[in-house]
């Protein structure tokens, strides 16, 4: 009998021992509190998540299923905030400092919420956006899903600094050079963000335009918050700051309906004169019936010059699409008629040429 008080004794001796400040059982049972809720929101996951999924999905609306998506994570992990939160109390952590924990972690938790929000009606976003135009609501869409995205992070950031008892405007001006450097940041920024919108508001180009941007030319891919990206011919990416965007000439090849087709073409000086005239004649008449050829734009088709080795035609015409593989595909069309014609006419086309004329061979010696 002596033996059992005497190992009941060390064993509560043992628990008793004071580690950091804190006896050996309350830091047992704090760790029991919190892994017996890590099984909790596990329990909670499989039995009670799964349940709630099989119901919303006999439902014909789709908010259930949505809603169900934003919260249950945030949820399951508020069982663990419930876990930490009690297992600190168990070690005698002072109050303030788990309460601050607690409502940090909550903090956290909406925060996540309200993102998983803008997430999940990412969709709502577009037909909103569809206000300003059918034809830019993907990218004044997702303009706004980036905005609404950012508040959510910068207002829980603020919220959790401001729970710690750290004012940020009065850090930010206490930080003397590095408050200045970031003012200037925060300008640029701004810069930014306003580029973008007046790029946006202007609707001077979308996602897949085909832009020239100063010396940058290529395939619109992003317009962002801070920057846009264009994606060049040589597939390079290319990243553009809104601000410069805004202030810098923009021509989009993608807003025109057709494209020019400009050539010079020289016959032999063979040629004759009637020749000439049919071969302007059937010219003329293939690319005004021609499919490919806008009927509504300036057409031209002129003998101009009398060139060093050739007599130039001057054909000046558009296509009726600007899309680049369409347009080389009537562009090559045309030239094939152009030199069926030619063939027909009885010419042949001109190439640089020298004619040398001797007066007088050299006597034989």
């Amino acid at each position: 009998m002596g033996d059992i008080w005497a190992s009941l004794e060390r064993i509560q001796n043992l628990l008793n021992y004071v580690i950091f400040g804190v006896p050996l059982y309350k830091l047992a049972l704090s760790l029991f509190v919190f892994f017996s809720f890590l099984v909790l929101r596990k329990l909670f996951i499989f039995f009670v998540i799964k349940s709630i999924k099989r119901l919303t999905a006999r439902t014909e609306t789709e908010i259930d299923d949505i809603l169900l998506s934003i919260v249950s994570k945030p949820v399951s992990f508020l069982i663990v905030i419930g876990g930490v939160y009690i297992a600190l109390r168990i070690v005698g952590i002072e109050y303030e400092i788990v309460s601050s924990v607690f409502k940090t972690l909550v903090i956290f938790v909406i925060s996540w919420t309200l993102y998983n929000s803008v997430v999940a009606f990412e969709g709502h976003f577009y037909k909103f956006a569809e206000k300003f135009g059918r034809e830019f609501a993907k990218e004044v869409g997702g303009f706004l899903i980036k905005i609404t995205k950012a508040f959510v992070i910068v207002v829980g950031g603020v919220a959790i600094l401001q729970e710690w008892g750290i004012n940020v405007s009065a850090l930010l001006a206490s930080l003397g050079i590095g408050g200045l450097a970031f003012a200037l940041a925060a300008k640029d920024t701004a810069a930014n963000l306003f580029g973008g919108l007046t790029v946006l508001i202007d609707k001077s180009m979308k996602v897949g335009d085909w832009v020239k941007i100063g010396d940058v030319e290529g395939i619109v891919e992003d317009i962002g918050l801070r920057t846009s990206k264009i994606r060049s011919f040589e597939k390079s990416l290319i990243v553009i700051p809104n601000q410069v965007l805004a202030n810098q000439s923009l021509e989009n090849f993608s807003r025109r309906n057709v494209r020019r087709i400009k050539m010079t073409i020289g016959v032999t000086y063979s040629t004759t004169r009637e020749q000439m005239v049919n071969i302007l004649r059937d010219i003329r008449e293939m690319l005004k019936n021609h499919p490919g050829i806008a009927k509504d734009q300036l057409l031209m088709v002129y003998f101009t010059d009398f060139g060093d080795s050739s007599l130039n035609i001057f054909i000046y015409c558009f296509t009726n699409t600007a899309v680049w593989s369409e347009y080389l595909a009537i562009r090559e069309d045309v030239n094939l008629r152009i030199m069926e014609i030619i063939e027909k006419n009885g010419a042949s086309f001109a190439f640089p040429s020298r004619s040398i004329y001797i007066e007088q061979m050299p006597k034989e010696q």
